[in-house]
């Protein structure tokens, strides 16, 4: 048929949003005791949650995604069996929500199985994987390099691992996840990744240096 489309050639022609800069993250890991290294963890599902989570529609939701979650900077984890998905679900605001999912699940799997939750309460969830990208800073320096730009304060009294927060790195709005004790995932929109990752890059140079930390 002429307008079947193939999605195996669909797939193989996709490029994520910083997948150009590949070369360059490998090259500007830093090792060692001030190590750093910087990747893009491409085409992974995301779908925003707008719902009461005390509603029907959103205990129904919860019960997906291992309940949403409750207080600024909370993150649950979960799994959704329709999508075959582990999930984690970022808080955005008290009726507003983030759902990561990996790339597995990225055919609409995810999306769906959260629309069919939401069913006809009142609500939206939106498939919004081509919306931002993951980026993820690692290493000891990982939170120095952040530090030079982020508009929170990073400190672990403050920013405790398994917290995530909306903020602006170099004045761009992004999610931000304290994935480990030393490593971050940042969620640019899709079209600030280049300029981001270009500035992460130009942090982390200072730690192969063999210069003093920055403060």
């Amino acid at each position: 048929m002429g307008n079947t489309i193939d999605n195996t050639k669909v797939m193989a022609r996709r490029h994520s949003p910083a997948e150009h800069l590949w070369t360059d993250f490998e090259v500007g890991t830093v090792a060692g005791e001030r190590g750093v290294s910087l990747r893009e963890v491409p085409f992974q599902s995301m779908v925003g949650i707008r719902v009461d989570p005390l509603s029907e529609a959103g205990r129904r939701i919860g019960s997906l995604t291992g309940g949403l979650p409750s207080t600024a900077g909370q993150v649950t984890y979960g799994k959704v069996a329709t999508a075959a998905a582990t999930t984690t679900t970022l808080w955005l605001g008290p009726d507003e929500f983030l759902v990561v999912g990996p790339e597995e699940s990225a055919a609409g799997t995810l999306a769906a199985a959260l629309v069919a939750a939401l069913g006809d309460g009142a609500g939206q969830a939106i498939d919004l994987s081509s919306n931002r990208t993951t980026f993820e800073l690692a290493g000891p320096s990982a939170r120095a390099v952040l530090e030079k730009s982020c508009a929170a304060d990073l400190h672990p009294r403050s920013f405790a691992t398994g917290t995530a927060i909306t903020t602006e790195i170099t004045k761009i709005p992004t999610i931000l996840w304290k994935a480990g004790d030393e490593s971050f995932q940042i969620f640019p929109r899709a079209s600030f990744a280049d300029y981001l990752g270009r500035w992460f890059l130009d942090g982390m140079r200072e730690f192969a240096s063999g210069s003093a930390p920055w403060h």
